[in-house]
């Protein structure tokens, strides 16, 4: 089965347009080193909830909308491959420098997850 890295970020909506020409980029090398699906979302049905939700989870500020991302591999060990050559791609490098990203990166949440069930 695939294996997926997920992330949950806090974007202003005045940045909202630079992040999507970022990911826009990005995405076209993530898949051309082989990933097979690179997927950003913007939140529309998504509140704050009782106890914990998306916007809870990045401290999200009334100025921001939470993006929900995820990028599929088809496997992890592929995933390790194509996220080395990622980094590393001068065409990203400036880019994915903290100052120069169009969010708090410190306030996104990311993780890699083996798939459980695939219909």
């Amino acid at each position: 089965m695939s294996y997926v890295d997920g992330f949950v970020v806090p974007v202003p909506r005045a940045k909202l347009d630079a992040y999507r020409e970022l990911s826009r980029r990005a995405g076209a090398i993530w898949r051309e080193y082989g990933a097979l699906h690179f997927r950003e979302c913007v939140a529309d049905d998504v509140k704050s909830g009782h106890w914990t939700s998306f916007p809870q989870s990045v401290k999200l500020e009334e100025d921001e909308v939470v993006v929900f991302s995820w990028i599929e591999y088809k496997s992890r060990e592929e995933r390790d491959i194509i996220n080395d050559k990622v980094m590393k791609d001068p065409r990203l490098t400036e880019a994915m420098r903290p100052e120069a990203m169009p969010f708090d990166g410190k306030r996104m949440i990311y993780g890699g997850f083996e798939t459980m069930i695939e219909l």
